[in-house]
């Protein structure tokens, strides 16, 4: 008599369950645009969620910590004038969003530490370049600023965010709407499916699809017949495909191995209630001392749900074998530096010790000079006799105007940073 193999794997036994009710944010009028981002944005210190607004687009920005019914008039995030369709946290700086919208534009916003009294409205910088809607993006993991986005207009922007300049754009490699882009662990490639039902792998730096039609797929998984779109999450320290179906009740995951058949079934977690969105704690957000190894935050129509994933121990010592070292916020090259043709992969952390995330850290914006651009070489237009010349005593009174603001300015700047910090360090000596 035969005996049935049975693979060995040390996730084959996670399983999810739904925090306590106590745990979840009550109350929050969840987005009904039909669009298929996640609507949700999750990292170490903060969870965002794009939320119904009148007249524009906003999302809600929470401090973790803050569970519980969340107040009517809690401040959101606002400026833009359509809705906000896509939201991403910056991987190397924890108090850094981006948001994209209808409106074509994407801002960029900083997010403080303690509570704001009223609506955050001023983005650090506003990017525009898209001809149409804006609704997806993705930070680079490993290249400081870098961000990408992508729009209805069939176009992939790539932007140095610290000085607002289109780094890289990719307007000719896509016949019809993206439906999704992401990058490689190093981000020197990118992934992108399209309407036209093909996978492309583009170099973006070359400006070249380097693969795309692949003939035969290493392994095919036959899902349900649901129409809804599915967001994945990998977690490539575990090798775990999440497959979470928007309009769905069910998160199923599937670990992936090197071998055939690859792509290896492991359970799947079901609910109730049909998911909005979905955000995904990045690997140093979770409790390792509770052998937790994913946390979903579940969008429902008027609230939002941490569903958490783990694999059963009884011991209490740090397990090594479930939590390799793990990308940190540092990034590992300057915008410049990928751009020219470096790679680098990321900085990784231990998290033997648990991870704090560091405190309230500014994202500076240098927009270049255009005063610092030489004009064009070539003759020189002649003066006219109706062209009035400025008088060199004009000249030098505009100058000191200029130096005099320019002080008073930076004089406003320091006190408004020394203001932050010492209401950081209130907010930090009430926790």
């Amino acid at each position: 008599m035969s005996r049935r193999v049975v693979r060995q794997s040390k996730f084959r036994h996670v399983f999810g369950q739904a925090a306590k009710a106590d745990q979840a944010y009550e109350d929050i009028r969840v987005s009904k645009v039909t669009w298929d981002s996640s609507f949700c944005a999750v990292n170490p210190k903060f969870l965002a969620i794009i939320v119904e607004a009148g007249g524009g687009g906003a999302f809600i920005v929470l401090p973790l910590a803050k569970t519980g019914r969340v107040d009517k008039n809690y401040p959101l995030v606002t400026g833009h004038t359509a809705p906000v369709l896509d939201i991403d946290w910056c991987p190397h700086n924890d108090n850094v969003i981006a948001s994209a919208s209808d409106d074509t534009t994407i801002m960029v916003w900083q997010i403080p530490d303690y509570t704001p009294m009223r609506n955050i409205t001023e983005p650090i910088i506003t990017l525009e370049g898209h001809s149409k809607r804006v609704g997806i993006l993705s930070w680079h993991p490993t290249a400081r600023n870098v961000l990408l986005s992508a729009g209805g207009d069939n176009v992939i922007i790539i932007w140095n965010v610290g000085t607002g300049e289109v780094l890289l754009s990719l307007d000719d490699m896509h016949p019809d709407v993206i439906h999704s882009v992401c990058w490689n662990s190093n981000g020197s490639l990118l992934a992108t499916t399209c309407k036209d039902k093909t996978l492309r792998i583009i170099d973006p730096r070359k400006g070249q699809v380097v693969a795309n039609n692949f003939e035969e797929p290493v392994a095919l998984q036959e899902m349900d017949t649901s129409n809804g779109v599915l967001l994945p999450f990998y977690d490539a320290d575990s090798s775990i495909v999440y497959l979470c179906g928007k309009g769905d009740s069910s998160i199923r995951y599937f670990e992936i191995t090197d071998e055939p058949p690859f792509v290896h079934y492991l359970n799947t977690f079901s609910s109730k209630e049909p998911q909005r969105g979905m955000g995904f704690m990045p690997k140093r957000g979770l409790d390792v001392s509770k052998c937790e190894i994913a946390r979903f935050y579940k969008l429902h129509e008027r609230k939002c749900e941490p569903i958490i994933m783990t694999v059963p121990r009884k011991s209490d010592l740090f397990q090594d074998d479930l939590y390799p070292d793990t990308p940190g916020p540092e990034p590992a090259l300057e915008a410049d530096e990928w751009l020219s043709g470096q790679d680098a992969e990321p900085v990784l952390i231990s998290l033997r010790d648990g991870y704090v995330p560091p405190k309230h850290r500014e994202l500076r914006v240098t927009k270049r000079n255009i005063l610092d651009v030489r004009p064009p070489s070539g003759p020189r237009r002649s003066q006219s006799a109706s062209d009035a010349p400025l008088s060199q005593h004009t000249l030098e009174t505009l100058l000191e105007e200029i130096k005099a603001l320019r002080e008073q300015v930076q004089a406003q700047e320091r006190r408004i940073t020394a203001l932050e910090n010492m209401l950081c360090e209130l907010v930090d000596g009430t926790d």
